[in-house]
């Protein structure tokens, strides 16, 4: 990297312009799985720890992170991947539970359920299958609406 390296607070603003491949209108940060950013001499490592020890998803976002930093002038690069702790939805940002909500996917509740239909708000909702269009999430689907969305389950 040529001139100043960039302060973390400059790195954690460009990941969080790095979306989630799985839901694109959160990002790897406001999904709570960058954990840490720090230079190591002049090494940039970035923590992640995936929403699950199984996702399917983990090497995008550690490539696309790396491209990210990389498309900014980063060259010396090191994503760590940590499973411990393991992630929680409790790490979700309010920007990020927000944003699923706008995109049709009710955000976690700690009584593992959806309080309201994020088409309509309606709650008169119903659970289809635990198992939604990923792992992290169930199918639900509102009785008022008839609309069909995906439940981001607590973890």
């Amino acid at each position: 990297m040529s001139g100043a390296r960039p302060g973390t607070d400059q790195i954690w603003e460009w990941l969080d312009a790095v979306p989630d491949p799985e839901i694109p209108v959160i990002s790897v940060v406001d999904l709570g799985i960058v954990r840490d950013v720090e230079w190591r001499g002049d090494t940039l490592t970035v923590a992640v720890t995936p929403t699950y020890s199984g996702c399917p998803a983990t090497s995008i976002i550690a490539m696309d992170i790396e491209t990210a930093l990389r498309d900014r002038g980063i060259e010396d690069i090191r994503i760590e991947t940590r499973i411990s702790p393991p992630w929680t939805t409790d790490w979700l940002s309010d920007k990020g539970r927000a944003r699923l909500e706008e995109y049709g996917i009710a955000p976690p509740q700690p009584a593992g359920g959806p309080e309201r239909c994020p088409h309509c708000g309606s709650k008169a909702v119903e659970k289809v299958s635990q198992f939604g269009s990923t792992p992290c999430k169930a199918h639900w689907r509102c009785t008022d609406c008839l609309e069909p969305f995906d439940y981001f389950k607590c973890i």
